[in-house]
């Protein structure tokens, strides 16, 4: 997986699904996305595989059936109008999303084909107060100026309008830990445990968004689902779900 390019990863996906779903159905497991039921669901890891992770016919990991379940029974995402910034759109998504009539949904990445904007996110093309909703999961530990992609966030983002801006944390830190001399893929992969990483957030991220003007939910959702829902869509417990919020004028 670190070895092919990225664009490469994504349209070779799409040949293999179709045969994972079939060679895995069963009813064991289920996918929220697009309820499929499963016998087990795929190992994934950069270093440590973890078992029964990423759905076959999703592609979609923890924290996308979280954040689904989140979206589809504690939001209006699905029924009201709203125009939507996406960046770096996933598989487990874009296609779903581009499919609802209620949204006009902009897609942007700096290097991904699925986006509808190549863009960098320090330097977004789009004019100030546009969205209603912005989503932007696991981007900012690859920025190296986060603070400056955050507040570009903050800018497009229309006064009142919110958002889910997902990174991993790590829960043992208070301070995130950066360190800009650190530069080659095997250092990074060392200090900040993934070779395109360049930071390891702790909790002072959610101190972060606020620092550029956010209000933040810290939404652990699986609290509020029974814990054979967990088990049935294959949730990691205690995920966080920052929801963020760009307050009114």
């Amino acid at each position: 997986m670190n070895i092919l390019p990225r664009p490469l990863l994504i349209q070779g996906s799409y040949i293999i699904r179709p045969v994972l779903v079939w060679f895995m159905k069963g009813n064991r497991f289920v996918d929220p996305i697009d309820g499929q039921g499963y016998y087990s669901l795929l190992p994934y890891g950069y270093e440590k595989q973890r078992d029964n992770v990423l759905s076959p016919g999703t592609f979609s990991l923890e924290r996308h059936r979280l954040m689904w379940l989140y979206l589809k029974n504690e939001t209006s995402f699905f029924t009201e109008k709203a125009k939507v910034l996406h960046i770096a759109p996933e598989q487990s998504f874009i296609k779903r999303f581009r499919a609802m009539k209620n949204i006009e949904y902009i897609t942007s990445d700096i290097e991904s084909p699925l986006a509808d904007v190549k863009a960098d996110i320090c330097d977004l093309p789009f004019g100030d107060d546009t969205f209603d909703i912005v989503f932007c999961n696991h981007v900012l530990e690859h920025i190296p100026d986060d603070h400056k992609a955050m507040s570009e966030l903050f800018r497009v983002m229309k006064p009142g309008g919110w958002g889910i801006f997902q990174v991993p944390i790590s829960y043992q830190r208070d301070v995130t830990y950066e360190d800009p001399t650190v530069t080659t893929k095997e250092e990074r992969k060392e200090k900040f445990g993934q070779y395109d990483h360049v930071r390891v957030y702790g909790l002072d991220y959610y101190k972060r968004l606020e620092d550029v003007g956010f209000s933040v939910e810290k939404v652990d959702y699986t609290k509020q689902i029974p814990s054979e829902e967990v088990q049935k869509y294959c949730l990691e417990k205690g995920e966080i779900l920052p929801v963020v919020r760009k307050p009114l004028a």
